[in-house]
């Protein structure tokens, strides 16, 4: 019979996720994730097949998240939502960025699971703006969700580079131009 687990699956994938988000999946070691995790090889390989299984265990983990959901769900739709979506966006920019734009950055190396989570969360977070873009815009509410998910990768990409300041006057001015579309 084998040892008992002394770690909890859920704070091993807490752990190893600000590490997935500042290195990447290529550039984190599983010596990287023992230090982080504070688990050996043998307990993370018992509980997950591999680093590619606990990156993609990470990876589900964080675009379950409900805080966008909740924000961009809440009644009644409209701008105010939308505002209140990317300025949450930039205050959890201090883990440096957003960990499913990071893993945008590295596609061509993770397996097509990887593809797979990132579409479908992006596909749910553009139908959820769309909502609340409903007959709020002249323009059609697919672009401007479109435009408003580039500003917010393009914003996370930054963040990598660099603290963000005047992070508010930026969303402030970014609403004012999508209110005139």
């Amino acid at each position: 019979m084998g040892r008992p687990k002394c770690f909890n699956r859920e704070q091993v994938l807490a752990d190893a996720l600000p590490l997935f988000l500042e290195k990447g999946f290529a550039d984190t070691s599983v010596q990287d994730l023992e230090r982080a995790t504070g688990v050996n090889k043998s307990g993370l390989y018992s509980e997950f097949e591999d680093k590619e299984d606990l990156y993609l265990s990470s990876l589900a983990q964080y675009v379950e998240n409900p805080a966008a959901a909740e924000v961009l769900s809440a009644k009644p739709l409209g701008w105010a939502n939308v505002e209140r979506f990317l300025r949450m966006a930039f205050e959890c920019r201090a883990q440096k960025g957003c960990f499913v734009v990071n893993s945008v950055r590295e596609l061509s190396i993770l397996p097509p699971r990887a593809k797979s989570i990132i579409t479908n969360h992006l596909k749910r977070v553009r139908g959820m703006l769309v909502d609340n873009l409903e007959g709020k815009t002249k323009a059609d509410p697919g672009v401007v969700a479109d435009i408003i998910l580039t500003f917010n990768s393009g914003t996370s990409l930054e963040q990598n580079l660099r603290s963000l300041e005047k992070s508010g006057e930026r969303v402030d001015v970014f609403m004012r131009m999508l209110r005139s579309l």
